[in-house]
């Protein structure tokens, strides 16, 4: 196959993984896809089928030897764009779409080197373009969701274990912790786009973690050290947000300015609804000082000063993220839960369907 059949190929094999930004027939996605990919890795990319697959799989499918694919799929693990989990003595090797994954990949080591911010400007330059041309997504069915500081929810309300990130951290095996890519892609894009939160504060679970710590994309930490992330990123204000499922594999901790889950949400008339944790803050009356502090940190400005020197929210804008309450001086904030809120679906195969069945 010509080069260049290749990476049309590649653009009609993006647009079938789907995702925020799928493949898209316009210049800039030959721009960045001819910087991410090697020809032979895109003709790889373009075979790989459905699942996490060995590399004698894959080379079939290419009508080639496993001698000849492995290495090029080592590579491409080594370069985020394909999965890498090891079973035994086999290693499997999954697809991935744009978002979430490659794209993410590629920022997540919190390097900043010549092709870094190349590949920074590139892939800014495709999203920008896609958004463009296809506009706001559409809220269909919530893809991601909130999880909420749990710590703040009043006694009396269910706390399932989807709605505590201490229960992920508790469960899985091994832990990581990366560098947040939206911030890093937009520093490195522009040295002066920064709001001075940190970045090494995004945290993968159990075979998402494996493949980061193998790869060199993020680093082992242990339960302890995650919990201290954990504290350190509800005291700044920032927000637990991750795919809208109960088995979760990432957590993203958020800032409005910079990140994609919330960006995304804000860009919808009614932010409240496409993105939410399932909870809502309540104020004590007697404990309120009326600070304002709450309306200065909530990221989704949600809230407004009511009558009575008492905060009130708007619930299409409110996420139910908590960050009101792990703010407030005086403590006069809880969180309760929220009507309306679906259940989150149990797994991505849950997900998908839902997703589906909402566009139908």
């Amino acid at each position: 196959m010509m080069t260049e059949d290749v990476y049309r190929q590649l653009c009609e094999t993006m647009a079938k993984r789907g995702g925020r930004y799928p493949g898209m027939d316009i210049p800039e996605f030959y721009e960045l896809t001819h910087e991410l990919f090697a020809s032979d890795e895109a003709a790889v990319c373009n075979a790989m089928p459905k699942g996490p697959n060995p590399a004698s799989v894959i080379a079939e499918e290419m009508g080639k030897s496993e001698e000849e694919i492995a290495p090029i799929l080592e590579t491409m693990a080594d370069k985020g764009l394909c999965t890498a989990i090891r079973m035994g003595d086999t290693t499997l090797y999954g697809r991935l779409p744009f978002v979430v994954g490659i794209f993410e990949f590629q920022f997540m080591r919190g390097t900043d080197t010549d092709r870094d911010k190349k590949l920074a400007k590139l892939i800014h330059a495709y999203k920008t373009a896609v958004d463009a041309a296809k506009g706001p997504p559409k809220a269909t069915f919530p893809t991601t969701r909130v999880i909420t500081v749990d710590r703040k929810i009043k006694a009396g309300n269910r706390i399932h274990t989807y709605n505590q990130v201490k229960s992920y951290i508790d469960k899985y095996d091994p832990l990581a912790v990366s560098t947040c890519f939206c911030r890093h892609q937009a520093k490195l894009v522009d040295d002066n786009d920064q709001c001075g939160k940190p970045n090494e504060v995004c945290m993968q679970f159990g075979m998402g973690a494996q493949f980061v710590i193998d790869r060199g994309i993020g680093r082992k930490i242990t339960k302890e050290e995650a919990m201290e992330i954990l504290g350190q990123t509800e005291e700044l204000g920032l927000v637990h947000a991750t795919l809208n499922r109960q088995e979760i594999d990432f957590l993203c901790n958020c800032c409005p300015c910079h990140c994609m889950i919330l960006k995304t949400a804000l860009s919808q008339p009614k932010p409240g609804i496409s993105l939410n944790s399932g909870f809502q803050p309540i104020w004590d009356k007697e404990l309120c000082s009326a600070c304002e502090t709450c309306i200065e940190r909530c990221p989704m400005e949600a809230l407004t000063m009511g009558e009575d020197d008492l905060p009130e929210k708007d619930p299409d804008r409110c996420i139910g993220c908590g960050v009101c309450a792990t703010g407030c001086p005086s403590a006069a904030i809880g969180l309760e839960e929220r009507p309306g809120i679906l259940v989150p679906p149990v797994d991505q195969k849950a997900l998908s369907a839902a997703i589906k069945a909402a566009q139908a």
